[in-house]
């Protein structure tokens, strides 16, 4: 695996990717909360906060907003992706090379591979080449490692998001973005499964601020580097005050209560 510690991927070894490819992947309903989040220059102003190490988006955000950011916000880009309007056996289209990725400034790349789709070895073959591309260019590999399609009954099952850990690890990735497992038990297991690659935690849908950041200490405390986050965040009128907690509960391994009273602060 490529270490990330030195990389503009992490901070002190953890990890806080700001996930803003929701647009194509999800559509405009993620942005009906607070409508002023489906401009992509607010999300970017959030991402100059300090506990952000990366901000993630496909092509077109990239092309047409990252110039303006280049000097504060790490990019990493999500080169394959698919709309919900999709409705085949999971698949996810590669929509940019690493090649290109590089020219517009990205200092990582993350790729989605849903194991257990029927189209899961073209996926694996995709994710070959841009593994291998990235490695050229000196890029960390993030997975978005996600079990779903016909093959796989629930894909909220610990020993199955543990599978997906494994999976990141064999085929190269040096990160690993899985569901939370449920627990902090469970979420060793999957960290322990990972080898090397390092794992980090899906935001998932909209939470309290508390049982969102009870599971991001949980990931923490077993072992994991961190989290990619999109609608606990952005889904919030206030982004910078859960921002402000996740610093304080990643990067000083505080309690939720010592990171809230901070946040307050």
């Amino acid at each position: 695996m490529r270490p990330i510690d030195d990389s503009p991927l992490s901070r002190d070894g953890k990890v806080l990717i700001l996930a803003y490819d929701h647009g194509l992947e999800h559509g405009p309903v993620d942005f009906e909360d607070v409508p002023e989040s489906a401009d992509p220059e607010r999300v970017f102003d959030v991402a100059t906060h300090p506990a952000v190490t990366s901000l993630a988006v496909q092509k077109g955000v990239a092309e047409a907003y990252y110039p303006a950011y280049e000097e504060d916000v790490n990019l990493l880009a999500k080169v394959n992706g698919t709309s919900n309007l999709w409705m085949g056996e999971y698949d996810s289209a590669v929509n940019w090379s690493v090649e290109y990725a590089d020219e517009v400034g990205a200092d990582s790349v993350g790729f989605t591979l849903y194991g257990g789709s029927n189209h899961e070895v073209e996926m694996a073959e995709e994710f070959r080449d841009v593994q291998e591309a990235a490695r050229d260019h000196d890029m960390p590999v993030v997975m978005w490692a996600y079990p779903r399609g016909q093959g796989v009954k629930n894909d909220t099952k610990s020993d199955v998001i543990a599978y997906a850990a494994r999976q990141a690890m064999e085929l190269g990735a040096d990160i690993a973005k899985v569901k939370y497992p449920g627990s902090k038990a469970a979420m060793e297991h999957v960290v322990e499964m990972a080898g090397p690659t390092k794992v980090i935690m899906s935001g998932g849908s909209k939470r309290s601020d508390r049982e969102f950041l009870e599971s991001v200490e949980a990931v923490i405390d077993a072992g994991g580097a961190g989290l990619a986050v999109g609608r606990n965040i952005f889904q919030r009128e206030n982004p910078e005050y859960i921002l402000d907690a996740l610093e304080e509960v990643i990067f000083e391994e505080s309690s939720v209560d010592t990171a809230l009273a901070a946040a307050e602060e």
